[in-house]
């Protein structure tokens, strides 16, 4: 079954609501621009940073940065735009599609649904931050289908609840000091050691704050959400997409061979034999691990399984990659950002400048302070890790300050940056279809509440 498409009705409040979440929702909604738009203008900030401050601040640097951190990132961006598109494919499936209304059956009230969608997109995203962008939007659409809430309020709700990713299973920081011999294992190129999960994901600084954040945001959720007159739900498929065969309907009988080769299952057991003998003899050989490349083949193995036929499959990424257009623009422009902050060196003068003033106690704080500010302008943790762990890691070294502690400041940050920042929030929102706007009015309570309590987690725990 063809998963019914999301219209919202963008069209702005008659008067600002009371309340300081309202207000909050009010002020994004006419303050905040379309996500490229603000992309250019952190764009334009980084390069006048980077000409005041930069050490390497000549304008061909500048120059040379963007061009280079523009086209670097095609590579993730292609990566990101195939978690959505095989993500979106298993959501999909009819087994699915009926799975996620069995789920959404049971919740009647906007407190309900806060109670399910913020512990079960919390554990998804533990366990995988893919996995838990694809699961959030696409189970917020469900409810939303059955119960009359503010829908934006809901997606906010469900990337609320996935901000947690940093601090699970596939935190590419903790995973990174953890694997011998990884090019981002820092800790272990200045001693030899290496951090276990045990001392990062699995210690009560990480996890304690994580659950709280889950649990204290579920309730401030349900006090948030707007009221009845307030509410701005959302609308079913419209009218151009009637006329779209469903995918799951094709396979009515046809003796041509093109027909009968979309129908047979032999090119997905063909795939599926290749990535589940790859994933076998990697893992039997390196262990179990997951990166952004083996969570991709598991959607597309999973998807394929579920979907059965490839032209079932091969439709439903079609109707995926509607959703694609903002992140192939957003991107790029990402990655010249990033490309600026590290090859002038802006990066490491806002993080050396905090390293500065730390003692051993509040080294951790303030790796954590300053990954706040760095994770604004370079949302992806792996290249924010680059810039900012040379840099924290030898500081820590020689204050005998934690490493652990010091190491996933920098991760926790990243889970409360990216409540401010689109970045993450495009693949959500493409997938809900809803504009970014009023989801990070919401959203910013979000990144006030996590701030104090990650802050605390790693100043008394």
């Amino acid at each position: 079954m063809k998963p019914t498409t999301v219209k919202i009705d963008s069209a702005p409040s008659v008067a600002p609501q009371r309340g300081i979440v309202a207000a909050l929702v009010y002020a994004f909604e006419r303050l905040m621009p379309d996500p490229f738009v603000l992309s250019l203008g952190l764009t334009l900030v980084v390069v006048l940073l980077a000409l005041g401050i930069a050490p390497k601040h000549s304008f061909e640097t500048i120059l040379d940065s963007w061009y280079g951190g523009t086209f670097k990132i095609l590579a993730f961006a292609l990566q990101m735009i195939l978690i959505l598109a095989t993500g979106y494919a298993i959501a999909d499936a009819p087994i699915v599609q009926r799975m996620l209304r069995a789920v959404a059956s049971g919740v009647r009230t906007p407190a309900r649904a806060a109670m399910l969608i913020f512990p079960v997109v919390g554990f998804a995203a533990w366990l995988n931050w893919g996995l838990g962008l694809v699961v959030g939007a696409l189970l917020a659409r469900e409810i939303a289908r059955r119960v009359k809430v503010d829908f934006a309020w809901l997606v906010a709700g469900s990337y609320s609840a996935w901000s947690i990713c940093n601090s699970g299973l596939s935190s590419s920081i903790a995973l990174s000091q953890a694997s011998h011999g990884n090019a981002l294992n820092l800790v272990e190129k200045a001693t030899g050691q290496v951090i276990g999960l045990t001392q990062t994901i699995f210690a009560p600084f990480v996890y304690v704050p994580s659950v709280l954040v889950v649990v204290v945001m579920a309730f401030i959720f349900v006090r948030m959400h707007p009221k009845p007159e307030d509410v701005v739900a959302f609308s079913h498929a419209a009218p151009e997409d009637a006329a779209e065969p469903d995918s799951h309907a094709r396979n009515a009988p046809s003796a041509s061979f093109a027909a009968r080769a979309e129908r047979s299952v032999l090119g997905t057991l063909v795939l599926l034999a290749l990535g589940c003998g790859y994933l076998a003899t990697t893992w039997y050989k390196k262990g179990f691990e997951l990166d952004i490349d083996t969570t991709i083949l598991l959607f597309l193995l999973i998807g394929l399984a579920l979907q059965r036929s490839p032209i079932a499959y091969a439709d439903a990424i079609r109707r995926a990659a509607r959703q694609t257009g903002s992140m192939l623009l957003q991107y790029p422009i990402y990655g010249g950002i990033m490309g600026i902050m590290i090859g002038t060196g802006l990066a490491s003068t806002i993080a050396e400048r905090f390293v500065t003033i730390a003692t051993p106690a509040s080294l951790p704080l303030w790796s954590y302070l300053s990954s706040l500010i760095i994770t604004l302008l370079i949302p992806s943790a792996g290249g924010h890790w680059a810039v900012q762990g040379p840099f924290v890691l030898p500081a820590a070294l020689s204050l005998h300050a934690s490493l652990p502690h010091t190491a996933m400041g920098v991760a926790m940050a990243e889970n409360v940056s990216n409540m401010l920042q689109p970045f993450w929030a495009v693949p959500v929102v493409a997938i809900a279809g809803i504009k970014i706007q009023r989801v990070m009015g919401y959203t910013a309570v979000t990144f006030a509440v996590s701030l104090v309590i990650y802050a605390l987690a790693l100043w008394l725990l």
